[in-house]
């Protein structure tokens, strides 16, 4: 649920308002490391999305006469542009506080994780553009078996192109993509576990193979 920058000097682009349905993970929401792109919300909102005072509708609307502004979507569609990569996962950061407790009179046990998800705060989704390399755990992409980003697909090889599917999961699968041109959003390096000796993994205890958990790759829409 996370995406990591293994790149010394990249920079987010910024921070933008995401659809309410899908920023949470409640929701099954954004995990880190999917494929986004930016698209119209209507002004005033015709709907039940909210947005942040800074980003309602104040100032930095697209049209005259029918208002819009920006709004962060991983429901890619064709032609979709311009793409980046999503951050705010809620977990695999270094960073947690445990779940939220309480809610109405204190009675909820169990709600969501705390941590450096900044779409729980205030609905906005970190968004990075520069082509680098990036790693996005394996419950970020897509998880087909045999031919999706995954440990287990042999056909895989460094510098394979990956494609996103129409619901922002990065894939090896060109039949996926959700542009009918194809296009590349990313090249494949490897797998890697998380690179902790904290918690020793399973394969240092012997017991079992490497727990891969995540995929790196480069990040370069080639249009």
């Amino acid at each position: 649920m996370a995406l990591k920058i293994l790149q010394a000097g990249i920079q987010p682009l910024g921070q933008f308002d995401g659809y309410d349905s899908q920023i949470t993970l409640a929701a099954g929401g954004i995990k880190g490391g999917e494929v986004a792109t930016l698209v119209n919300y209507p002004l005033p909102p015709t709907g039940s999305d909210l947005a942040a005072q800074d980003q309602s509708g104040q100032d930095g609307y697209v049209g005259t006469t029918n208002k819009f502004r920006p709004i962060v979507t991983k429901n890619l569609v064709d032609g979709a542009r311009p793409l980046f990569l999503t951050d705010d996962g809620a977990a695999g950061y270094g960073t947690l506080f445990g779940q939220l407790v309480g809610g109405v009179v204190g009675k909820q046990t169990a709600g969501d994780q705390l941590g450096p998800h900044t779409a729980i705060g205030s609905g906005k989704v970190t968004l990075w553009d520069k082509p680098g390399l990036y790693a996005a755990t394996l419950d970020a992409v897509d998880t087909t078996a045999v031919t999706g980003l995954v440990p287990g697909n042999a056909t895989l090889d460094v510098g394979d192109p990956l494609y996103a599917t129409t619901a922002g999961l990065l894939t090896p699968d060109i039949t996926l993509s959700f542009d009918s041109a194809n296009l590349v959003v990313a090249r494949f390096v490897e797998f890697s576990t998380n690179g902790s000796l904290v918690t020793t993994p399973s394969f240092l205890a012997g017991v079992g193979p490497v727990g891969f958990t995540q995929a790196i790759f480069h990040f370069n829409v080639e249009t």
